[in-house]
Order: C-alpha cells, then structure tokens, then sequence
C-alpha cells in the first residue's frame, strides 16, 4: 500500500520527468501533420506532452519561422524543424532529461 507522501512523491517525479514537446505548426501544413501524428504515436512510450501554437497571423513568429514548420522545441529549446528523426528525437530527449 502506497501513502499519500509516497504518491505525492511520485506524482511530483512524474511531473519532473515530463517535458512539453512544443510543435510550432501553421494551419494545412502537411509536413505539421505528419511530425504530430509521429509524436503522437510516440508521447506515452516517452512520456511527453504536446504543445501545438500555430503561427499563423502572428508576425513575429512567421518572420521567425517562416516557411521551415514544423519547428520542434524540447521544453523551449529548439531540436529541429521540417522533418522529426524518431531515433534523433529520442536521443536529444534523453540528453536534455540528462541536464535537466
């Protein structure tokens, strides 16, 4: 049997442990589909959240991103952009939950 100091605890690692996947995306971005359906499949295996912000009528983030969405950030650190390498992603996920 778990007390609740144990589960406060482990609801508070689980927490630490969970990063936000941030996917800076325009609407009808097929490229933008396909990366969130690919982190999708991925989110429990990896335990992150997705975050979608659409630049969209935003000036200054289109003038930052452009045409290069999807642009993937790791806890608001950028990884990448176009194109998501699963083998890649994971391993840079691992590295920042390293310096975390």
């Amino acid at each position: 049997m778990v007390d609740s100091a144990g589960s406060e605890l482990s609801e508070e690692i689980h927490k630490v442990s969970t990063c936000i996947v941030t996917v800076f995306t325009r609407h009808g971005c097929h490229l933008c589909h396909v990366a969130i359906e690919l982190l999708e499949s991925m989110r429990v295996e990896l335990d992150i959240r997705i975050e979608r912000i659409y630049i969209d009528g935003d000036i200054s983030l289109e003038n930052l991103y452009g045409e290069q969405v999807p642009v993937i950030h790791i806890d608001g650190e950028h990884h990448d952009f176009w194109r998501i390498d699963p083998d890649r992603f994971r391993s840079c996920l691992a590295k920042h939950r390293q310096r975390q």
